[in-house]
């Protein structure tokens, strides 16, 4: 085993031990919450915790990833960094939250469910303060997988203390403070720790201010929402457009996939600030058969064992009432290979500071999906939008593949731009 393969699998394992507990703990509190309040408050927690995945792309607007790839490469002008990321950060979650309540306003959901919707959105606002970012662009991969446990287990204590309640939508909220308080002050005291005066050159400092120009991270900003919309647009489009009880069918169906994707998700996540130093060479050789075709493989194997097995696992993880999910999770399935290879080059554009292309695939790919489900959903519900996410997927590789072979940055040499790893 190579010495750059050696530290992917440890880095690996050290990012994956306290995702395995985020999963164990987040599994758990979906299988309680289906067998125990059925398939509304199961929708109603899926939605909630939607709408807090779309607060993380939108409070960094691609501060997340291009201040990990500062840090990357100037880790001497951490404290400067920060500070500036920071700032942002805190500004647009000011701005996104009251957008998160407009989304609630108009969900097919009861009055009291709506006022959960809000009160969960605005507590996983306190992300804009955490410095994870951070963590991840220093490679301290076990901090960062202990602290995503943080939340799950939390709302996974709250839970059981408040078994059986007719208000346990309250003690989720509860959990979900709790949560987002430990991560917060975990990377605070982690930051303080490790982090002393610096001397910092002026020209690193010009070349932080033009990497963190509006200009540039907003590039990155878009493309990482597109694919987060490309990826659970169709969760919150169901809430507005069909009835609780398709969105928790949906939801059901979709757990399953996300537990074998966020799995391989490990792997893409420990590989960016690697990427984000290549040269050309290694740009090329990340594109080839060599990888790609394994991770196709791999994909489809899973796949296969997902759909043959798709009614043991809905019925052990939620109960016979959501059975009538196994045909989603039939379709979904077979989203997995795609989405390793979509996964794999967008994270690898990305770190290559070739955001723009990446945000012109996604903006393609989510706008196909949208389309797609506006048409079918009102008249085939969650059905459509599990079809629609095979095509969306379909057309996403397609677009990544076709950037690939075009792209300049990677048929050239590395160019004089700051935020572009030489």
């Amino acid at each position: 085993m190579t010495p750059s393969v050696q530290r992917v699998f440890r880095n690996t394992l050290h990012l994956g031990s306290g995702e395995l507990l985020a999963r164990l703990c987040s599994v758990t509190v979906v299988i309680l919450l289906g067998h125990q309040y059925g398939v509304l408050v199961l929708g109603a927690f899926a939605l909630a915790q939607s709408m807090s995945q779309y607060l993380q792309p939108l409070i960094d607007f691609g501060l997340r990833h291009v201040g990990a790839r500062l840090l990357a490469r100037y880790p001497e002008a951490g404290r400067e960094i920060a500070k500036r990321v920071q700032k942002r950060r805190v500004l647009m979650a000011a701005a996104v939250l009251p957008c998160m309540a407009l989304y609630a306003v108009f969900t097919n959901l009861t009055v009291d469910m709506k006022i959960f919707l809000v009160v969960f959105a605005t507590i996983s606002g306190f992300y804009a303060i955490s410095l994870e970012w951070a963590a991840w662009g220093r490679e301290q991969l076990q901090l960062v997988g202990f602290a995503k446990a943080a939340v799950p287990a939390s709302i996974l204590v709250c839970l059981v203390l408040g078994w059986r309640s007719s208000g346990i939508l309250w003690w989720l909220v509860l959990g979900n403070a709790i949560g987002h308080a430990l991560q917060v002050l975990t990377f605070r005291f982690w930051w303080r720790s490790h982090h002393s005066a610096e001397d910092v050159q002026h020209q690193t400092m010009t070349a932080i201010g033009e990497s963190l120009a509006w200009q540039r991270t907003s590039i990155m900003g878009l493309a990482w929402l597109g694919n987060l919309a490309f990826n659970t647009i169709d969760m919150l489009m169901l809430g507005v457009m069909a009835n609780p009880e398709q969105v928790g069918l949906y939801s059901a169906a979709y757990r399953v996939l996300n537990q074998v994707l966020i799995t391989y998700y490990l792997l893409t996540t420990v590989v960016y600030p690697q990427f984000a130093r290549q040269d050309l060479r290694d740009r090329v050789r990340m594109l080839t058969p060599r990888i790609l075709l394994p991770l196709l493989a791999a994909g489809i194997a899973i796949a296969a064992v997902v759909a043959a097995s798709r009614q043991a696992v809905v019925n052990v993880l939620f109960g016979h009432r959501f059975l009538m999910a196994c045909p989603l999770l039939l379709l979904l399935a077979w989203a997995i290979p795609l989405d390793f290879l979509t996964s794999w080059l967008s994270n690898a554009y990305i770190a290559w500071g070739m955001e723009r292309r990446v945000l012109v695939c996604t903006a393609v790919a989510a706008g196909s999906n949208v389309v797609l489900n506006l048409v079918g959903i009102p008249r085939y519900g969650a059905m459509a939008a599990a079809v629609n996410t095979l095509i969306s997927y379909a057309i996403f590789l397609a677009t990544l593949a076709w950037m690939g072979r075009t792209s300049a940055e990677l048929t050239r040499g590395p160019q004089p731009q700051p935020d572009l790893v030489a």
